[in-house]
């Protein structure tokens, strides 16, 4: 089976020693596609670069809400020169954090609502973080009805979901679909619609289980499909065909 890991940071520390090796063994294990996206100009630049250096990596640049306090001219003129990369597939990763509140929500949000004309100049779809910003982030994206994007890591109710639906955006799911906690959003992901699935890894982190507590990489994207077709009654292999077209299709690879 082939897969499309949507979400994968491998600009991180935690993967400063073996980066090299952990993304050449990814094609024998069934990665057919990955992007990278960043979270502030020196983290998407660092993704650009190793999408440059294999072929079935893609990269996507923006500001992170942790990083939104830290970002100045400089800052968005490099994410605004990253976006016309020909391996630069989105606007990411963006949006708003109220969990964490790292940066100011002020400011969080105008930094997000740049990113998001941004990538409607750059015609781009756009990665969006959602923490606990529920009603401000849903008010900024129908703000900008002409840009198309994803919540990644979405961990939120059905009704919730079926607000960006109806915007036409897309919904990816990482490994904490396989927690013990995660009855709420398996509603999610055995009701929402074929053509806006997608599935991610969003290592290092959100490893799944059984290897939860572990340094997650996209080799364990399978569970995750695993698990969507499990939630929705189909086969792996038709899980892993529905968000590899789906991948495909939302980041115009």
């Amino acid at each position: 089976m082939k897969y499309f890991d949507t979400h994968a940071h491998y600009h991180s520390e935690q993967f400063s020693e073996d980066v090299d090796d952990v993304l050449s063994s990814l094609p024998q294990k069934g990665v057919a596609y990955c992007v990278g996206p960043g979270s502030d100009a020196a983290t998407s630049l660092a993704e650009v670069s190793l999408a440059e250096r294999y072929g079935f990596l893609y990269a996507a640049a923006g500001i992170h809400p942790h990083e939104a306090s830290a970002a100045d001219e400089r800052s968005f003129a490099e994410i605004e020169r990253l976006l016309s990369h020909e391996k630069v597939v989105a606007v990411g990763e963006i949006g708003l954090d109220y969990h964490y509140d790292f940066s100011p929500r002020d400011v969080q949000k105008a930094v997000f609502r740049r990113q998001m004309e941004m990538a409607r100049k750059a015609g781009l779809p756009v990665i969006v973080h959602d923490r606990e910003a529920h009603a401000d982030c849903l008010e900024i994206v129908r703000e900008f009805p002409d840009v198309v994007g994803v919540y990644h890591c979405y961990s939120g109710s059905w009704e919730y979901a079926k607000l960006i639906l109806n915007l036409g955006w897309y919904i990816s799911f990482t490994g904490s679909i396989t927690f013990k906690n995660a009855w709420r959003v398996h509603e999610t992901v055995s009701k929402i619609p074929a053509d806006r699935i997608m599935i991610e890894t969003d290592a290092p982190y959100m490893t799944p289980v059984p290897y939860r507590g572990k340094r997650n990489d996209s080799s364990y994207i399978s569970l995750v499909c695993d698990k969507v077709a499990e939630l929705r009654g189909i086969s792996p292999e038709e899980a892993a065909e529905i968000t590899l077209a789906n991948g495909k299709r939302f980041f115009r690879i």
